[in-house]
């Protein structure tokens, strides 16, 4: 049984998975191992995209999931359906987790479903293209910080107290973080703030054994950019400005939260991994 709680958004973001063709692809691909054997992972932005395959593959590997997502009710039910159907837990929540409360009411939900967070996976975002930097509204600038940071810290705070030795937090920053890109400028620099918080994170709770770790995902094809997260030039060539020439999917992006969020990465914290299509970049 899947619980929700429920809420409306008023803008075109985050879109919505089911109306996207091509589909982006969320199946893991290998069996399972039982790398998250029992194990409750809350994973934000579940209901599509990177978030959806990695609610695949953790609960192919043995997790039960909880789904949190802003306003998609139809994709994250799916999700939910994806996780029951490899034999584990789902639940869904819905609403805003730039808002301080609302990031605790999930968690609180959280805690009154499975009773205890194992992993958290910080997914969620919104971007927005602007071709200057005078386009970019005071509204926006706050909503996209709100979103990709701030939510983060949120939901940080909020699970803090139930997580214990051997618990791993995932964050999702960006390859623009590393290169650039010229029409996300707001984005971009929350994803810088996401890799900084990521670190400075790892040195605050490593010696509590709580490791911390993100993925710097290159372009991937999820609801984001074609549902006004990227211009229409932009998505004519998506990703083709890659080495590999294409952009990549969710189900290839998903493996590496899997390795963060289990016990083969138990020597790494504080690290990025960088599933981009053969971007070299610092690190």
């Amino acid at each position: 049984m899947t619980d929700t709680v429920e809420m409306i958004h008023e803008d075109s973001l985050p879109g919505h998975e089911s109306g996207l063709d091509p589909k982006p692809e969320w199946q893991p691909r290998y069996p399972g191992s039982g790398r998250l054997r029992d194990k409750v992972a809350v994973i934000t932005g579940a209901d599509s995209g990177i978030g959806r395959a990695t609610a695949a593959l953790f609960a192919r590997e043995g997790a039960d999931v909880a789904i949190l997502y802003l306003c998609e009710q139809d994709d994250a039910e799916k999700t939910a359906e994806i996780v029951r159907a490899e034999g584990r837990t789902a639940m869904t929540f819905a609403g805003d987790l730039g808002d301080r409360a609302t990031a605790q009411q999930a968690i609180d939900a959280v805690i009154a479903k499975f009773g205890r967070i194992d992993v958290l996976v910080n997914n969620a975002g919104e971007q927005h293209p602007d071709q200057d930097i005078t386009d970019i509204s005071e509204e926006q600038l706050r909503r996209t910080f709100q979103t990709n940071i701030f939510a983060m810290f949120h939901m940080v705070q909020a699970a803090r107290p139930h997580l214990k030795n051997g618990a791993a937090i995932v964050n999702c920053t960006s390859v623009t973080m590393y290169k650039g890109a010229s029409e996300l400028l707001d984005y971009s620099a929350t994803k810088g703030a996401i890799t900084a918080f990521t670190r400075s994170l790892s040195e605050n709770l490593v010696g509590e054994g709580i490791r911390v770790n993100a993925v710097a995902p290159g372009p991937v094809w999820t609801p984001l950019n074609p549902c006004g997260g990227a211009s229409e030039e932009k998505l004519e060539h998506f990703g083709e400005g890659t080495p590999m020439g294409r952009p990549g999917q969710p189900n290839e992006i998903a493996p590496a939260f899997l390795f963060l969020a289990c016990e083969d990465s138990s020597y790494m914290s504080g690290q990025v991994l960088h599933p981009n299509g053969g971007v070299v970049i610092g690190s």
